[in-house]
């Protein structure tokens, strides 16, 4: 078990800047209720790695406190073994991890470090700039319909790869230090692809075209679906799934080749950046689609009239 007393932070590495985040995560928000403990350590842990590969940063250390009620003191030791888990694997010092009675939350803060000058930031995409997304989005939306509603189609292991994917999510470390001096801007997906990749586009001061043929949507996201419309939907709009979204020169493509060479992370070209603010969702005919955001969880989507 982690002491509730702090530790200091470790020593930041010559020539490298510190880098900080932190995030609550609530139940039935933020985690699903009756979540294993382990499981509720990991996506702690994951979401603010997250922030942190976003910024091209390695994780340095997190402090940990966890509300819970006075029932769920049984599970304390499950997710500290997690927590320790994780730190060996990804190399981090845990600080502090600290109880405190009260509804079921998990506050993280972490930091982490990059070289300096080399951070990688939400603002600085450009025109002609190209749009990349890693892994497999809506995969995790996916899932929290299923916990919601299973239909008949969905078989165990569909379910159980989908669970996983939404309370065991992979904090794109190695992608992010891949992206340095390459990518122009950089995001984590937890409130959407289109969401998120909007808010890349305002920083900016930019626009983009996303060519919806190239959205890589998953097999079992499109076998566990209702129908395509469902699928695509949830790859454009749901949160969870923190790959990376991020923009390019196209001068560095191969550059970013060579790199992914080294780390088994798929990455996607989905669209490019413009000069014209807003995002256009083009069909293979040139049709546009239009989202209506709906809520932090998902879109609507609209055919055009």
């Amino acid at each position: 078990m982690f002491s509730d007393s702090a530790m200091p932070l470790p020593a930041v590495a010559a020539n490298h800047d510190l880098v900080e985040t932190v995030d609550t995560l609530n139940a039935g928000i933020h985690f699903r209720a009756g979540i294993d403990a382990a499981d509720l350590a990991h996506k702690a842990v994951a979401v603010n790695l997250s922030d942190l590969a976003a910024m091209g940063a390695d994780p340095l250390a997190v402090s940990v406190i966890i509300r819970h009620p006075p029932a769920w003191t049984a599970e304390i030791p499950r997710f500290s073994e997690r927590l320790e888990a994780l730190a060996g694997e990804l190399g981090f010092t845990v600080l502090r991890l600290q109880t405190v009675v009260g509804p079921l939350s998990v506050t993280l803060q972490a930091w982490g470090q990059v070289p300096c000058g080399e951070a990688l930031r939400r603002a600085g995409a450009r025109p002609g700039d190209r749009i990349y997304v890693s892994g497999w989005p809506g995969e995790a939306g996916m899932a929290l319909g299923l916990t919601e509603q299973r239909p008949a189609h969905v078989g165990d292991t569909d379910y159980a790869y989908l669970l996983g994917r939404l309370d065991r999510p992979q904090p794109r470390l190695a992608l992010g230090r891949a992206l340095r001096g390459l990518a122009s801007a950089c995001i984590d997906v937890s409130d959407g692809l289109a969401a998120d990749l909007g808010h890349v586009l305002e920083r900016s001061g930019t626009g983009a075209e996303l060519a919806l043929e190239r959205l890589p949507v998953s097999t079992v996201l499109r076998r566990c679906a209702r129908d395509e419309a469902q699928a695509l939907s949830l790859a454009l709009g749901a949160g969870d799934d923190y790959e990376l979204c991020f923009t390019l020169p196209p001068a560095h493509e191969q550059a970013l080749a060579d790199r992914l060479h080294d780390i088994d992370v798929p990455c996607a070209c989905i669209g490019t950046v413009t000069s014209s603010p807003g995002l256009r969702l083009l069909r293979p005919d040139g049709t546009e689609l239009h989202l209506s955001h709906a809520g932090y969880r998902h879109f609507t989507m609209q055919e055009d009239t």
